[in-house]
């Protein structure tokens, strides 16, 4: 089951917001992302966006309603060099692209190949971007409003407050709400509250645990002293809190890229579960999928599946082939 962690606002770790699915109507207006570096950001903020010259759709401004897939760009480049641009965009008339080699592919703008169009969408999960995450391109850069600029996530500051998220069970949710945090006994930094700015990070935990009983934690920490390990085998790695081994710290963070988590995303450990303060419970939210008992005589909305050959056969006439199993269409 796949399942959307979501967040009211804009003010939360680069990587998790609620997926833009659903198919873009002709002009409407949607908030989208764009990811880029700082430097890129400042330029674009200053003199807006422009288009760039070639990309898997073609020349355009490369954009996506998924702040997940917008907090991936740039590609290998430093987290903390990264910049999310938040924007409003008028889509103008749409034309969706959903598989390699649409011959409108990197020609939907082009009136000389038929229609134009102002925007062109890559449905998610149609096999034409790795993640799996939806993509849009808009010609027309007049088209974006610039809404807001989010940071990646900056190095923590001794004695500063921050958002941050717990994965845990519902079970364990609720225990947690009723008598606040307590340290594990041991993990990668000891023992510990563990928790992440970072809410994908949070999100996917517990490990190998059912996605419907998990649920993610926000809170405010005041992180007190911050010390960064930030390599497998730090001389105080699991002795940050320890004085027999050097200046006690409050808080040890593992930065993003640093080798130590396998998804190269941030980690925090706060020895006092009284820094920490409970905001709210971000519960997951199933894909919408009507799995009640169909009404007789109701109307449903359905899918089939098929090559693109009998696609256009069914197109055509309107009729069911499976196996030599006729069904026509009434």
């Amino acid at each position: 089951m796949k399942v959307q962690w979501a967040e009211d606002d804009f003010d939360l770790p680069c990587g998790v917001t609620q997926l833009g699915s659903s198919v873009p109507e002709d002009n409407r207006s949607y908030v989208m992302y764009h990811g880029t570096t700082r430097m890129n950001a400042q330029s674009i903020k200053a003199a807006g966006f422009r288009r760039s010259p070639d990309g898997m759709l073609g020349c355009g401004v490369y954009l996506s309603r998924d702040l997940q897939k917008a907090s991936c760009y740039p590609i290998d480049h430093p987290e903390n060099d990264r910049v999310v641009i938040k924007v409003k965009v008028n889509v103008g008339k749409v034309i969706a692209i959903n598989y390699q080699g649409h011959p409108r592919q990197k020609t939907w703008h082009d009136w000389r190949y038929g229609p134009v169009f102002d925007t062109a969408w890559v449905p998610p999960n149609c096999g034409m971007v790795p993640s799996g995450l939806e993509e849009d391109c808009v010609w027309d850069p007049n088209r974006i409003q610039i809404i807001i600029t989010r940071l990646g996530l900056d190095n923590p500051v001794n004695n500063k407050s921050y958002v941050m998220y717990h994965g845990t069970t519902r079970m364990n949710a609720q225990s947690i709400k009723a008598t606040g945090f307590r340290r594990s006994p041991d993990g990668m930094l000891g023992c510990g509250v563990y928790l992440s700015r970072d809410l994908q990070k949070a999100s996917r935990y517990p490990i190998d645990h059912p996605e419907n009983d998990r649920v993610v934690i926000k809170v405010k920490v005041n992180v007190g002293k911050v010390i960064a390990i930030n390599y497998q085998g730090h001389p105080r790695q699991k002795t940050w809190h320890d004085w027999r081994y050097g200046p006690v710290f409050d808080t040890a963070w593992v930065p993003p890229n640093c080798g130590m988590v396998p998804s190269g995303l941030e980690e925090d450990c706060v020895w006092d579960p009284n820094r920490i303060q409970i905001i709210s419970v971000i519960e997951p939210k199933p894909v919408q999928v009507n799995n009640d008992f169909p009404v007789n005589n109701r109307s449903y909305v359905m899918y089939h599946g098929t090559t693109r050959m009998n696609a256009q056969s069914i197109k055509a006439t309107g009729v069911f082939d499976f196996n030599g199993m006729i069904h026509k269409e009434h």
